[in-house]
C-alpha cells in the first residue's frame, strides 16, 4: 500500500480533551465544508459517542451531517465516527484520535492528528509521529492556540 500523501499534526495548547473534540468538530466541518468525505478514529466507544453529541451542539446554527458507524456499516453519511481495528469506508480524511495508528490508515489520502498538551497525548503523538516517518511520510507540525 502507499503512504498518505499528507500527514498534519495539530497540537494543542490546552490539555483539556473538551478542547481537543472540539477543535476535531472544527476540522470535520471544515472539510466537508471544502465536500470532503471524513472519518474520525476515535480511542474508544464512548469517545465516538461524545463527538457524535459534540458535532450537534459545538457550534451555534452548525449542522454537520455524521454518524457513527460499526463494524460493516455502509457509512453513508459525509462524515463518519467509529472506533476499533474494523476498516471504515473510504474517506478523503482521516483523523486520528485514537491511541494508536489504525491498520487502514494508508487507504486515506490525508490524516490529521489532533494532539492535546497531556502527557499521555503528546507521548503518542510523538510515537505516531515517529510511524508515519517510517511509512515514508513527511508530517507537518502546526502550533494551535488555546480554544474555546
Amino acid at each position: 500500500m502507499s503512504s498518505p500523501n499528507r500527514v498534519d499534526f495539530y497540537v494543542l495548547a490546552a490539555d483539556d480533551p473538551a478542547t481537543r473534540l472540539r477543535f476535531t468538530c472544527r476540522l470535520a466541518e471544515k472539510a466537508w465544508l471544502l465536500h470532503q468525505r471524513v472519518h474520525v478514529h476515535a480511542t474508544t466507544a464512548a469517545v465516538a459517542s461524545d463527538i457524535d453529541t459534540l458535532l450537534w451542539t459545538f457550534r451555534q446554527g452548525s449542522f454537520v451531517p455524521h454518524e457513527v458507524i460499526g463494524p460493516g456499516a455502509a457509512g453513508n453519511s459525509p462524515i463518519t465516527i467509529g472506533h476499533g481495528s474494523n476498516a471504515p469506508p473510504g474517506a478523503d480524511l482521516l483523523i486520528n484520535l485514537a491511541d494508536e495508528v489504525p491498520e487502514f490508515f494508508e487507504r486515506f489520502p490525508r490524516i490529521a492528528e489532533v494532539i492535546d498538551a497531556s502527557d499521555a497525548v503528546r507521548r503518542n503523538g510523538r510515537e505516531h509521529f515517529r510511524l508515519y516517518r517510517e511509512r515514508g511520510c513527511r508530517p507537518e507540525t502546526h502550533s494551535i492556540g488555546v480554544q474555546s
